[in-house]
């Protein structure tokens, strides 16, 4: 029997498993060893229970030291493994899977699988590439517990600590090339951005889908291969070097399509320059980005080109139907990070003490940390809604204050509200600090504001994809 790391498990879908495994455990372990390779169902999160009581606690753990010789190798179960092909071969229900035996790394960051075979058309099914940590169960795909996320090729699902997935991509069959890496490169110029989490993107065929921020585990995140039912084969090519291309559908150069509104703003390829009057309050140019942030496209940032005479520049969120002239964090809605005093403005026209001031040179980011149990999806890549489930308990969170006498309906307290979302700004990639608010009905647009004559900021909508 494979000595393995449990994880905790947090969905009922896999109740019976565990028990099943844990009722094998005691009829066939020695006494000696009794129950200690398996969690206890209480372990097992069952809907209803207590989650804030839970988030106080550590995950707990239940595992069997490898022997030394096995810490290197790869770990494989229901797979027939010939060369750098993987068949599967096992009992329909149960999955195959195989496990690298060392980490992605700066000098080994990605590999891919060509699919030889897939069953993924016909419903259901179809091989899963991702990354876990070293001892995942051998019995659960890449994605369905925590340590991990998976990329379904059968449906174009993401899984990432959970068994339920969330749009993300296309889906695959007989000869395309799926690829899963690190951005080491990310990480190391944004030591400060999140810790413990590493950016990981999946590619098809050449192409990147997307990149997420995962949560990194002690030892690092090992390729996984899942596959799901006869005949379904893939080719492992583990040293491979992946370079974006230029022209990529995830490239971080902006044009015209990418915006939803641009006013006093004009649009250079890259930079955003003010062309407002710059005279009074009113005089505020707007530039606000077309598609929301999202589970995919989380952050973004500017860099300050010319702070032009006063570097009047706001960095921030707001809802869809912002007001056009008004600076991103004056109404309610909307967040921002202000350049010119260091203050973050929550729908108020007063702001907080927050960060240090932003000139020349300096570059600015925003963005949000979803909750675990966020699920959006886009509902067409013309309007890019989100579809935000409700919680059942919203605890505290900050609520924005404003300086108008707007009334929407959504936006007032006793409406339930969308998610809570912590927002973090940045500034030369150290992140400044977090502000949890509630995600505004329709979700949350990046959104830039000038009012000085002559600033120029160059804008990078996804920086983390490329």
């Amino acid at each position: 029997m494979d000595h393995r790391l449990i994880q905790p498990a947090s969905r009922d879908q896999i109740v019976a498993i565990i028990r099943q495994r844990a009722e094998r455990a005691n009829r066939d372990l020695p006494a000696h060893l009794g129950q200690a390779l398996f969690p206890a169902p209480a372990f097992i999160d069952f809907p209803g229970r207590d989650r804030a009581r839970e988030a106080d606690r550590p995950p707990v753990y239940r595992q069997a030291a490898l022997a030394p010789e096995e810490e290197l190798k790869p770990r494989t179960e229901r797979l027939a493994v010939v060369g750098s092909s993987l068949q599967y071969k096992g009992e329909r229900g149960l999955p195959g899977l195989y496990i690298a035996g060392l980490p992605l790394s700066v000098d080994k960051p990605y590999f891919e699988v060509e699919i030889t075979t897939s069953e993924g058309s016909s419903g259901g099914g179809g091989p899963v590439i991702g990354l876990c940590s070293h001892r995942y169960p051998l019995d659960l795909l890449p994605g369905w517990t925590a340590e991990s996320v998976g990329y379904h090729t059968g449906d174009g699902k993401l899984y990432k600590g959970r068994p339920r997935g969330q749009p993300f991509g296309p889906r695959c069959q007989a000869g395309d090339r799926v690829g899963c890496g690190v951005k080491f490169e990310v990480v190391a110029k944004n030591s400060g951005l999140h810790a413990s989490m590493v950016p990981v993107f999946f590619t098809k065929n050449g192409k990147e889908l997307g990149t997420q921020l995962i949560p990194c585990p002690p030892g690092g995140l090992f390729p996984a291969i899942g596959l799901q039912r006869e005949p379904e084969e893939v080719v492992l090519s583990m040293d491979l070097r992946w370079a974006p291309e230029e022209d990529i559908a995830m490239s971080v150069d902006c044009g015209e399509e990418e915006w939803r509104r641009l006013h006093d703003i004009r649009l250079n390829g890259q930079m955003l320059e003010y062309v407002g009057r710059g005279k009074s309050l009113i005089d505020v140019g707007l530039a606000q980005a077309k598609t929301p942030l999202s589970t995919r496209t989380h952050y973004f940032e500017i860099e300050i080109m010319d702070p032009g005479s006063n570097c009047y520049i706001a960095i921030g969120l707001a809802r869809k139907d912002y007001p056009r002239n008004r600076h991103p964090g004056w109404n309610k809605g909307s967040i921002a990070y202000h350049a010119d005093d260091g203050k973050v403005f929550m729908g108020s026209g007063v702001g907080d003490p927050f960060g240090p001031r932003c000139n020349k040179g300096d570059v600015m980011g925003c963005g949000v940390l979803f909750p675990r149990d966020f699920e959006s999806r886009s509902d067409s890549e013309e309007e890019g809604e989100l579809v935000v489930r409700l919680v059942e308990n919203q605890g505290d969170a900050e609520e924005y204050e404003t300086d108008s006498g707007e009334e929407e309906e959504w936006w007032r307290p006793d409406v339930k509200q969308g998610d809570k979302v912590q927002v973090y700004f940045t500034r030369n990639g150290k992140v400044i600090g977090k502000k949890e608010v509630l995600l505004p009905k329709g979700g949350f647009y990046p959104t830039v504001g000038m009012m000085s004559s002559q600033e120029k900021v160059r804008v990078e909508l996804r920086p983390l994809s490329g």
